[in-house]
């Protein structure tokens, strides 16, 4: 693929966590973010895009919800479980973008809050519709997820570049 051709870029925030007596990075998921999770991976499959890769951090959490969310999808990315995506600033969820092959067009990121958000955030430039509105009203509650659209290669990837093109979060 040239790396003229528009990447996407899926920011996806876990599903609602429970609070156990455990470690933060292995707390699983409430019941809610059970339910969430999956209708998450339907919207997911909705948008039609062929996922080449999926970055998911190595918390219980994130886990979980990728294990409920990529069964709705109409086929399995390779998936990565990556930990510096566990409490990651979007500087450094940037960083591990950056070593994405260029081969790889569309990559769905699973992470946490607050780097997803920021993330989704400042490599937006621009949007399209109501995408910013929409993003900007709803913050980035859990099982959210924010697609990007990039021209370039990963490695050039930085704040502004992107166009955020779709937004999606369940309702409360």
């Amino acid at each position: 693929m040239s790396v003229a051709e528009p990447r996407r870029i899926i920011l996806f925030r876990h599903a609602k966590a429970d609070w156990p007596q455990v470690s933060d990075h292995e707390r699983p998921l409430a019941e809610r973010g059970r339910k969430d999770a999956p209708v998450a991976g339907r919207k997911l499959s909705d948008s039609g895009i062929p996922f080449d890769l999926a970055l998911c951090s190595t918390a219980a959490r994130t886990r979980e919800t990728w294990k409920l969310a990529v069964h709705e999808l109409p086929h399995r990315p390779k998936t990565v479980y990556e930990e510096r995506l566990y409490e990651a600033s979007p500087g450094e969820l940037i960083a591990v973008l950056n070593e994405t092959p260029d081969d790889v067009q569309n990559v769905v990121l699973i992470g946490h809050n607050p780097g997803v958000q920021g993330l989704a955030d400042i490599l937006a430039g621009e949007a399209e519709g109501d995408a910013r509105t929409r993003m900007d009203r709803r913050g980035f509650p859990t099982s959210a997820f924010a697609v990007l659209t990039y021209s370039g290669s990963w490695k050039a990837l930085e704040p502004g570049v992107g166009t955020l093109v779709d937004y999606w979060a369940p309702s409360e």
